[in-house]
């Protein structure tokens, strides 16, 4: 791995922990107020409610990430095989230009 690879790693790392920790904070914020509207609760029960919400949120927010990165897979695949096919044909179009100015220019200086 090459020291612009192992940023990048680092990087996309560093951003996963920040996510996560936002994701976090989101999830214990919506648990405390949905709590905080059931005021009858006692403590433990606050609690448990607080926690099975936090992984609810935690288990949502993993499941749309793993769905958004794969979609990012698929779109980046027909992207590349779109971009190749662009490419092959701008070639192709190029290597028949090239032909065709040949035989003209052989044409001309023949005739």
């Amino acid at each position: 791995m090459t020291a612009r690879e192992e940023e990048r790693a680092l990087i996309a790392e560093i951003e996963g922990h920040l996510l996560l920790a936002s994701a976090q904070e989101e999830c214990r914020a919506a648990a405390a107020r949905t709590a905080d509207r059931l005021g009858w609760l006692t403590d433990t029960q606050r609690e448990d409610l607080e926690s099975q919400l936090e992984n609810e949120y935690l288990a949502l927010s993993r499941t749309s990430w793993h769905r958004t990165a794969e979609r990012g897979e698929e779109l980046r695949h027909e992207y590349e095989a779109r971009y190749l096919a662009l490419r092959q044909r701008l070639l192709a179009g190029l290597v028949l230009f090239c032909a065709i100015l040949t035989a003209t220019t052989l044409l001309t200086l023949t005739g």
